[in-house]
């Protein structure tokens, strides 16, 4: 039990500051490999899924309601079945492998942006309310 609450204390703190994952594994990846693309693609598929989880809690801040992280949830799943239906029809055969990977990169873009956009909506609600 006591990992099992250390892990989600440390999946909190660092989906406060996903920026911070981002630099911290791309700074990781590029000194063990050597290699900026390696590196900034690992460094997105590892920040997407704290994004996921910062995006979640700072809609749940800011608007009281939970329903962003159910609605990525959805997109997610939505997305993934779009994508293995067309390997499917092109390829005759479904790549998980390519399908995370791609979802982890389109996640993480939009991810980044619903999350600058929620940074300056609570920073403005903050300013108002003060």
């Amino acid at each position: 039990m006591n990992v099992w609450n250390w892990l989600h204390q440390l999946y909190t703190i660092l989906a406060l500051v996903p920026f911070v994952v981002f630099f911290i594994t791309w700074l990781i990846v590029y000194n063990s490999k050597r290699d900026k693309r390696k590196a900034t693609h690992l460094s997105m598929d590892l920040t997407t899924v704290f994004l996921i989880g910062s995006v979640g809690y700072m809609s749940r801040n800011l608007f009281n309601s939970s329903l962003l992280l159910w609605l990525i949830i959805l997109l997610f799943l939505i997305a993934a079945g779009l994508l293995g239906s067309m390997q499917n029809r092109m390829k005759g055969r479904i790549d998980l492998k390519k399908i995370v990977r791609t979802l982890s990169r389109l996640g993480f873009l939009v991810l980044t942006t619903c999350y600058v956009m929620l940074v300056v909506v609570g920073i403005g609600k903050y300013m108002f309310l003060s």
